[in-house]
């Protein structure tokens, strides 16, 4: 069970998380997680630089030392990076202490402050942790390329009719999300920039200001 549409009740219970970037402006933050890996990320960064895209991949820190020259190419290609933990941890199933020691690890490789908890999940007290170290990037449109149980026109949907300005989308650059996400990911471009929308990056320092003014 997952929201596509994260609420804004949830959103207000957790203001020192990031959930969008509040923007007047026609512009999308597309994020990516679980990668990289050479079967899915080369194909993701070829559509970004087509459309003339910047977007943020959120690392696993083991993929990133499986593949460090796909990482390099993200990185080259002038995108943003951040940290999923190092073996993509649940935080609700992991004791705290071993929680933080991967999250470190991970950091130890991607050299960013950004970071998202993988599935989402975070227990208060690795949150309140955490938050003092890193900014918490969560969403607040989730695609669902990763459900096997839903079809691709509607992972399709669910980014097309909830995505906004200043929207925080996660899709997955995984073996398990690359069907859903090479028909998908196209069409969004299509759309959106047909629409007039640009799509950017998340930026270390506009997310930490955007945290002190919450």
């Amino acid at each position: 069970m997952y929201l596509i549409k994260t609420p804004q009740v949830i959103q207000n219970l957790f203001p020192n998380f990031t959930w969008r970037i509040p923007s007047n402006e026609k512009v999308l933050y597309l994020t990516f997680d679980d990668g990289p890996i050479p079967e899915v990320t080369p194909w993701v960064l070829e559509l970004l630089a087509e459309y003339n895209a910047k977007a943020t991949f959120f690392c696993v820190g083991d993929n990133i030392r499986k593949h460090p020259e796909v990482f390099k190419q993200v990185k080259e290609a002038g995108h943003s990076v951040g940290n999923h933990t190092f073996n993509h941890l649940n935080g609700w199933n992991t004791e705290n202490i071993p929680y933080f020691h991967n999250v470190r690890h991970c950091a130890s490789l991607t050299h960013s402050a950004l970071f998202r908890p993988p599935y989402g999940r975070l227990k208060p007290k690795q949150a309140q942790f955490l938050q003092r170290h890193y900014r918490i990037v969560m969403w607040d449109v989730l695609s669902g390329d990763f459900d096997a149980n839903i079809s691709t026109e509607q992972c399709l949907d669910n980014v097309i009719n909830n995505a906004k300005p200043g929207s925080i989308v996660v899709f997955h650059d995984s073996l398990k999300a690359v069907e859903k996400l090479q028909y998908v990911l196209p069409k969004v471009f299509d759309h959106f920039t047909q629409k007039g929308y640009i799509f950017e990056q998340l930026n270390e320092i506009e997310v930490i200001k955007l945290k002190k003014t919450a």
